[in-house]
């Protein structure tokens, strides 16, 4: 085998493992739209999309919980939407800081 084969056969190996890796991405989110789909009504699941669209991290954070709370059993019902603001501002929370100064 020549060094260019090997390098085309590199590549080509290089090549079907990031496809590989996106396929078990597509899949994986595919996976959290469905348990997103039956635990969430329709405008809280429409508000967890848009959130995506524009903030992936605290995507991922609202599906993680969402995920957890269904595992552990711990929803009873769907979430509203209502319910969804609430999760979202607890988990975007943070604290206002105050700085004073003290005069001597």
């Amino acid at each position: 085998m020549s060094d260019e084969e090997g390098q085309e056969n590199q590549e080509e190996k290089r090549y079907r493992k990031r496809m590989a890796d996106l396929i078990k991405a597509q899949q994986l989110e595919q996976q959290k739209k469905e348990i997103l789909k039956k635990f969430l009504d329709d405008e809280a699941y429409e508000r967890v999309m848009n959130i995506k669209l524009t903030n992936q991290e605290l995507y991922d954070q609202l599906v993680n919980v969402i995920i957890s709370l269904a595992q552990s059993n711990r929803l009873t019902s769907k979430v509203t939407n209502a319910q969804l603001k609430d999760l979202i501002t607890r988990l975007t929370y943070r604290p206002d800081t105050k700085i004073e100064f003290k005069r001597k």
